[in-house]
């Protein structure tokens, strides 16, 4: 009796929950825009936009960008 070797069975990888779309991309790229305007008021002098844009970068649209 001879027998074939059987194939491998293809694994199956299950899909990540995270899928970026272009809504990410956006909230991600306005979060570094934000951010980088921030530092940037910061090394100004400025002391209102540049805390608002930071924690807005950071707080708001960064972990936006990687949840929805």
């Amino acid at each position: 009796m001879s027998t074939k070797p059987r194939a491998p069975r293809e694994a199956t990888v299950p899909r990540s929950s995270l899928r970026f779309s272009a809504i990410n991309a956006l909230l991600l790229v306005s979060g570094l825009v934000a951010i980088t305007v921030g530092y940037v008021l910061l090394a100004g002098g400025s002391t209102v936009g540049a805390p608002l844009l930071l924690v807005l970068g950071y707080v708001v649209l960064i972990p936006l960008g990687i949840i929805l």
